[in-house]
């Protein structure tokens, strides 16, 4: 993960709270598709499911 994205990942991690804004759904769906090569989306606020799969994959990378 490239050193701005990890900043940018750090402060989204380091939040003490269970929402997202939409600003950070959006960092999340432009992070997920540039480490996972597919075409920018944003995932459907119906289901969290996939927006967390995004966020745990995202973890992964910044993790390693």
């Amino acid at each position: 993960m490239e050193e701005l994205d990890k900043k940018d990942w750090y402060q989204f991690r380091s939040k003490n709270t269970t929402r997202v804004s939409r600003q950070e759904i959006k960092m999340i769906a432009e992070l997920h598709s540039k480490y996972f090569k597919h075409k920018y989306k944003v995932p459907c606020s119906c289901s969290p499911k996939d927006l967390q799969k995004w966020v745990d994959d995202l973890n992964k990378i910044y993790e390693s």
